[in-house]
C-alpha cells in the first residue's frame, strides 16, 4: 500500500497527511474508511445480487471452498470480519460450527445481515458487530477462526487489520482470508481486464443504481497486494503457515494462515 504526502490535500483533508489509495484515486488516509463506507451504504441491499451476477454464481465455490478449508467444529467460535451479510457466517453455522459473530464497519451492510438472519429463524447462534477491523472490540486470544472474504482490500492499513486478527486469535487458531486476486497468465488477465471495466460497472449501474461504486470495487482488486506480497504481510503480522490457494486462475485467491 503506498502513500504520497506530495500530492496537495483536497478540500476538507488535513494537510501533511499521509496518502493512501480509493481505487485509482489518492486520498487521505482519514477519508478512506468513510469512502468505502458510502460505497457499501449504496449497494447494501443489492449487494449479495451482484455477487451473484459479477461472477456467474463462483463466488458461491469459492465460499464453499473456504468452509471446507476451515473445517468448522461445535466447539469453535469464528469471527467473520467484513461479513456484513452474514453469509460466511451462515455457510460456518451450516457446516457445524458453534457461534459465530458478524463484523462489519459499515452498519447498512450489518442490517441487512442481521435482518436476513431474523427472517431464517438464526438468533443466538450469532453475535452482530459495527466496528473496524483496524481496532476490533474484542479481547486477546478470544477466537479460534477469523475470516475475511472480500473486505481486506477495502481497510485503510492492510498490515493493522493482520495485526488485529493475530491479537484476537487463540494460540493455535486459523486465519483466512478470501479476495479477489492477480490471475496467473497473460490470455486470462487481457479477458478478465475486458470484463472487469466495461461489463461490471455497467452491471452496479443496471442492478445496484450505482456504477461509481462497482468502478471503485474493480480498481480495489487491481489494487491489493499480489499473493506473494499479502504471504509476505501476514508473516510479518506474526502469523505462520502461510500459504495461499488460487481459484479460477488466481481471480480470487484463499490465503491461510495460523497462530501459533
Amino acid at each position: 500500500m503506498s502513500a504520497n504526502d506530495s500530492k496537495p490535500p483536497a478540500a476538507g483533508e488535513p494537510a501533511g497527511e499521509a496518502r493512501t489509495h480509493f481505487g485509482f484515486r489518492e486520498v487521505g488516509e482519514s477519508a478512506k474508511a468513510g469512502l468505502v463506507r458510502q460505497v457499501f451504504d449504496s449497494v447494501a441491499g443489492r449487494y449479495d445480487l451482484m455477487n451473484d451476477l459479477m461472477s456467474g454464481g463462483v463466488h458461491r465455490l469459492w465460499k464453499a471452498a473456504l468452509i471446507d478449508m476451515l473445517r468448522p467444529r461445535p466447539d469453535m467460535r469464528l469471527l467473520d470480519v467484513a461479513g456484513g451479510t452474514g453469509d460466511i457466517a451462515r455457510r460456518f453455522l451450516d457446516a457445524g460450527g458453534g457461534h459465530a459473530t458478524v463484523c462489519d464497519i459499515n452498519e447498512a451492510m450489518v442490517t441487512v445481515g442481521r435482518d436476513r438472519a431474523i427472517d431464517r429463524g438464526v438468533l443466538g447462534a450469532v453475535d452482530w458487530l459495527v466496528a473496524d477491523a483496524e481496532a476490533l472490540p474484542l479481547e486477546d486470544a478470544s477466537v479460534g477462526a477469523y475470516t475475511i472474504a472480500f473486505g481486506l482490500r477495502n481497510v485503510t492499513h492492510i498490515e493493522r487489520a493482520l495485526g488485529e486478527a493475530r491479537r484476537v486469535l487463540r494460540p493455535g487458531g486459523r486465519f483466512l482470508c478470501l479476495e479477489f486476486s492477480h490471475v496467473v497468465g497473460p490470455w486470462l488477465q487481457a479477458a478478465y481486464d475486458r470484463y472487469s471495466f466495461s461489463v461490471l460497472p455497467a452491471l452496479g449501474a443496471v442492478v445496484a443504481g450505482d456504477r461509481e461504486a462497482y468502478r471503485y470495487l474493480v480498481e480495489s482488486i487491481r489494487r491489493f497486494p499480489p499473493q506473494e506480497e499479502l504471504s509476505g504481510m501476514l508473516r510479518d503480522a506474526g502469523l505462520d503457515l502461510v500459504s495461499y490457494r488460487n481459484l479460477s486462475g488466481g481471480i480470487a485467491a484463499i490465503h491461510s494462515a495460523w497462530r501459533l
